[in-house]
């Protein structure tokens, strides 16, 4: 089975021989290794690209392993650019390379290699591409597999491959097993053996009890707000002699986000126009690794939708707020929150999240939010049902979650 990732394979098209390192980042098993070596490479070969002419290696195999030395893989490059045509370069997980920033400035000064690079640490963008590189890396984000592209491969109703999503999420090798057992033991198979387990080499963790505790707290409370000193506070109701502090909880949850595994969303005072510094939220990058970090155990359906609506808005490229709407009255201050502010360039929309609006009560409540903010922006709110898209007599737009996954253009109504 081929899965097609037109979306990010468009984006690597967009970027070929624009004199930058075109850097591929996300979660493992995300997909960032298939969509390099097989889906880009063959388009390459589609468009005329001479096989020769493509220097594709895998860092992570065993068979490359003499080629993590920066200089042995400068000197297997070199010796296989082959005249003064332009080559590809396609190097798949580069941060196992010691002192990689130096070898890939070195190859950019090349004229003659367009250069391709996978990492799955944030860090490894931040600190390295941002700083060494100056301006000369280009990244692209990978997520696992959207609503739209699991369809797409999937063999059922919409509603059954909801169902299905919610549950086992976006990897793609989910879609390899057939059985629900056999996906759960995937994803927890990955959880501990991949996702834990490199947290925990990569940083140097000591106290694995408390590291997974914490992110299943995260799991079980996603997209409620929270800081490390409220997970400190809840770390003590289980266990009153526990010695994990609100610094070291501030670092673990930075391990994970620089592993891509959650993600951290700010609240934005709208009519304040700024940041509140705390709290914030979190989401997972992929719910069935939510999911398998407690069990398969927790399935609420509306904090599973607000987090997938999150991530999807990540995916097509908006910076992803939750707003904070604060109303002065003779009563005093209030704040309405609003799920989602959605910003890229200069278009914004405001998002609210709802499983149901069936009663007059529940609709009103989830309006309330936007008929404070004194703006013509766009305001949506996406529910579970599969409804036809409307606008009310407010303005406001209706549609079903399905719908707003499915069509790319779902935003522009």
């Amino acid at each position: 089975m081929e899965i097609k990732r037109d979306y990010y394979l468009q984006k690597l098209i967009d970027r070929k021989n624009n004199n930058l390192i075109k850097v591929i980042t996300g979660i493992r098993r995300c997909g960032k290794s298939y969509l390099l070596n097989h889906l880009f490479r063959n388009y390459l070969l589609d468009s005329g690209v001479s096989e020769n002419h493509i220097i594709s290696i895998a860092l992570d195999d065993d068979d490359n392993s003499d080629l993590l030395d920066s200089k042995e893989l400068r000197e297997y490059i070199n010796d296989n650019v082959l005249d003064n045509d332009l080559h590809y370069i396609l190097l798949d997980e580069i941060q196992l390379v010691p002192n990689f920033e130096g070898l890939l400035n070195g190859l950019l000064r090349k004229e003659n290699l367009d250069i391709y690079v996978t990492g799955s640490n944030s860090k490894f963008l931040s600190s390295d591409i941002i700083t060494e590189f100056r301006g000369r890396g280009d990244e692209i984000r990978v997520y696992p597999l959207s609503f739209r592209e699991f369809y797409s491969n999937f063999d059922g109703s919409k509603e059954e491959a909801w169902e299905e999503y919610y549950t086992y999420g976006g990897l793609p090798l989910v879609m390899s097993y057939k059985k629900d057992e056999d996906k759960m033991q995937y994803l927890e198979s990955q959880k501990q053996n991949v996702y834990l387990n490199d947290v925990i080499e990569r940083n140097n963790v000591q106290n694995k009890e408390d590291l997974e505790k914490l992110i299943e707290i995260i799991a079980s409370s996603v997209g409620s707000l929270t800081n490390p000193l409220k997970l400190s506070k809840t770390f003590k109701s289980y266990d009153k002699n526990t010695l994990i502090t609100d610094k070291t909880i501030y670092n673990y949850l930075s391990y994970f986000e620089d592993a891509f595994i959650i993600e951290k969303s700010l609240r934005y005072d709208i009519k304040g126009k700024k940041y509140i510094d705390t709290p914030y939220k979190y989401y997972f990058t992929d719910i069935g690794i939510r999911n398998a970090f407690l069990n398969f155990r927790q399935q609420e359906e509306n904090h599973i939708m607000e987090n997938i609506i999150y991530i999807e808005l990540k995916r097509r490229g908006f910076k992803v707020d939750v707003g904070v709407v604060e109303v002065r009255s003779k009563d005093g201050r209030r704040q309405y929150e609003i799920d989602f502010i959605a910003n890229k360039g200069n278009n914004k929309i405001y998002i609210q999240s709802a499983l149901n609006i069936d009663i007059r009560e529940k609709r009103e409540q989830e309006e309330k939010s936007f008929m404070n903010v004194n703006d013509f922006f766009k305001k949506i709110i996406i529910v579970k049902d599969n409804i036809k898209r409307w606008r009310d007599d407010k303005g406001i737009i209706i549609m079903g979650i399905v719908d707003f996954l499915l069509d790319e253009d779902s935003l522009n109504y």
